[in-house]
Formats: C-alpha cells, structure tokens, sequence
C-alpha cells in the first residue's frame, strides 16, 4: 500500500482543460478533444471498453485507489467521486464538521490527483435535496472548489445536482461562484434539460451525470402507490431519445455517464441496472454500444413488444387465477426462454434504494401457460402488493425484462 502511494505520487497526471468551442464548450484530454461516453458504476470495465465506452462515474472515494488501477490499463477514465455530506445527518451551518469535510475533499484531491486515469473530480452528489438548497451549502460548495482549482490545475471539478430549477441555478450563481461544472442527475426531466438551463441562465459547461429510465418517482403509480416499470425495450429508447434530444445536441454539455452499469435494488431489483442480477445484459447496453460506435452491436438483447395481463395493476382475490402472456423477439433470430416469477413488493423502500431488502420469490405460485411465452398464476393467499416478474434471455448473455404489479385484497 505505501509503495502504491509513492508510486503514485511520482507519477504525472495527464492534464484536462475546458475550452470555449462556438457558443458551447469542449473537454480537452492530453492536447485532444474528449467527450464522455461513460456510464455510472465502475464494475465490468472490459465490457465497457468491448461498447466503446470511455469513462466512469463513481460517488464515494472509499474504492477510488482500486478502481483507478483497475481503469488504468484499459485506458478509461474515472470522474472521482468524493461523497459529501446531507441534511439527515450534516449541518452545513456548522463551521467545525464544515471544515472537517473541506480536509478530506482536500486529502483526497492531494492523495489522488496524479493518477493518469483521474479525468475530474465530483465533490458531492444531490447534497441539496431534501430543503438543503441553502447559501450555507452552496457557500461551502463554492470554498470547495476553490481549493480543488489550487490543489489540481491539472483537473476540473464537478458538483453534482438532482436536477435543476430556477431557484437552485440562482443559489449557485449567486454563492458558488468558482463552480465551473454543473453535473446533473436528470431522468424525467433529460429531454426538456437544455431550455431549461438556458431559461435559468446556466452558461457554464455541464455533465449529464445520471440518466436513464423514468425514476419510480417520475412513472404513474397503482392504487396502493407502486410504481409501473418499464420493459427493458421502453428503456432502452429513452436512453436513445436522451442521447438525440439533449446529450449529443447541447454544445454545454462535456458529455454524459449513463444510470446504472449493473444492477440494483431500488423499487425493484430491475428498475435501473443496464445488466440483470443474474448477469445477462440488456438491450440498453445495445444502445449505448450503438451510440458511440456508429455501429450496431453484432449480438442484440432481446425485445418485449408487450406484456399482455389484464389485472396489472388491480386488486385481485386471494386464490384467483390469472393469465399473463408476452410478445418477446430476438433481433438475431435465438431461441428465447422465459423466467416467470412472483414476490412480494419491497417494503422499506428508501431514498436511491439505500438499505433496501430485494424480496424472495414466492414458490408454488407460478404455472406454464400453453406455452413458455404464456403464463398463469394463482394469487397469493397473504393479502398485500405483489408483482410478476418476466426475464426473456436468447443464451448468449442477453436477455430482457419487464414485470407488473398487482395486489391481494
């Protein structure tokens, strides 16, 4: 460990610049252009680079040693995140563990800064929500930033938001004045994001931070207050409908870092993850390979055309029978196969899925219909919220998704 530190130590750090192009900005990299093609998460990193993928976004700085080592010799580069405290447990209002939090951002910058694969540096991620959107926060962000541009000339700085709003762009105008990069996590909101930062009068370069499927938040809601998932395919168009709307067409923004390169439980255990829990990859993998290559993938996931169930989103009786089919293709003509299964709904659902338990799936519930595309189900007896998930997979690594809620009276 002390013989990678000085080795880093020695080593020199390539250098990153902004520069003004037209009415936008571009990212310079070793003398070059650069735009971020990356995706948020850091496993998997052959596979990322095998798509064309350049870059990747973690939000804590616990693994950053690791992770760059791993990310140096497949010449991918790492946003360095560098996790700044919230409201549920910090007091911007307070100088002491204010200034504690600026000497680790520092030690962090100090200790890392010469690592060839650091392209910049994202202090904080949505610090400002939950009523946090306050001139201590931004006035602490902005003392931050100031002491990363002293720290590291090489490389610029980022701090990232939960979207944005015309009181939020003010705050940061008017107390973080040294904050020369916007990162935005934006789901919903990706395709109008461009007029809404001219409107607020953002003119600085910005990174799409986070984007991908409609957060549960965002999607309508049953009865009982679950959210309807969209299949793998609709997914996958709105990561293409980001990239041709806003991300490819916004001469401000440096680039973006798709949402999530794995899995996660968060709502359900399929929501965000470009890659299912059991490994296989989904069809929004395809478009991102298709967006930075210009090519195609040569091996495609699989489609859902829909998910046929009258009883989605009702209320059903303990014990009734019920019938789900699905319109599924392979793009590259494989034989499909079909996973269907019931679990209950998550029940501590929880800010970005923090701590939230994946439930188990239930037994002795599920029976193949006339054939595998088709299933029927007989409800629960414990009365409670349920859904039936689908997983399509073509035996090449490849698979597609989609599920529907349902609730026992």
């Amino acid at each position: 460990m002390i013989l990678a530190a000085l080795l880093l130590a020695a080593a020199s750090p390539i250098r990153v610049d902004i520069v003004a192009k037209g009415d936008g900005f571009q990212l310079i990299r070793q003398g070059k252009p650069y735009v971020i093609s990356g995706v948020g998460g850091t496993d998997q990193m052959p596979d990322l680079v095998a798509i064309g993928g350049n870059s990747m976004r973690g939000w804590g700085d616990d693994k950053a040693e690791s992770e760059l080592a791993a990310m140096r010799p497949l010449g991918l580069t790492y946003s360095v995140g560098i996790w700044l405290g919230h409201k549920s447990y910090f007091n911007y209002e307070d100088p002491v563990v204010v200034k504690k939090q600026l000497d680790h951002v520092q030690e962090v910058i100090r200790r890392l800064k010469n690592d060839p694969s650091v392209l910049m540096w994202s202090i904080g991620n949505e610090m400002e929500e939950g009523g946090n959107d306050t001139p201590a926060l931004w006035k602490a962000i902005d003392d931050l930033h100031v002491m990363a541009a002293k720290e590291d000339p090489h490389h610029p700085a980022m701090t990232v938001v939960a979207e944005v709003s015309k009181e939020k762009i003010a705050n940061i105008k008017k107390y973080a004045p040294h904050l020369k990069v916007l990162g935005i996590n934006s789901y919903g909101g990706i395709f109008s994001l461009k007029d809404r930062l001219k409107e607020f009068g953002w003119d600085k370069p910005y990174v799409v931070t986070e984007f991908g499927p409609f957060g549960p938040w965002e999607r309508p809601k049953t009865k009982w207050g679950a959210s309807l998932e969209p299949t793998s395919t609709e997914k996958a168009e709105i990561y293409r409908a980001a990239f041709s709307k806003t991300i490819r067409t916004d001469s401000k923004c440096l680039g973006a870092y798709a949402f999530l390169w794995g899995h996660k439980q968060e709502e359900t255990p399929t929501w965000f993850g470009m890659f299912l829990p059991s490994g296989e990859r989904t069809e929004a993998v395809d478009v991102l390979e298709e967006t930075w290559t210009g090519k195609a993938a040569k091996k495609q996931a699989p489609k859902i055309k829909l998910i046929d169930a009258s009883w989605s989103g009702q209320m059903v009786n303990s014990g009734e029978k019920l019938v789900a089919r699905v319109a599924a293709s392979d793009p590259d003509g494989d034989k499909l196969t079909y996973e269907w299964s019931v679990a209950p709904e998550v029940t501590n659902k929880a800010y970005a899925g923090e701590g939230e338990q994946r439930p188990e799936r239930l037994e002795g519930i599920v029976t193949r219909g006339k054939n595998a595309s088709e299933v029927t189900l007989q409800a629960p007896k414990v009365p409670g919220p349920y859904r039936l998930y689908l997983v399509v997979r073509d035996g090449t690594g490849r698979a597609a998704c989609a599920n529907v809620p349902f609730s026992v009276n």
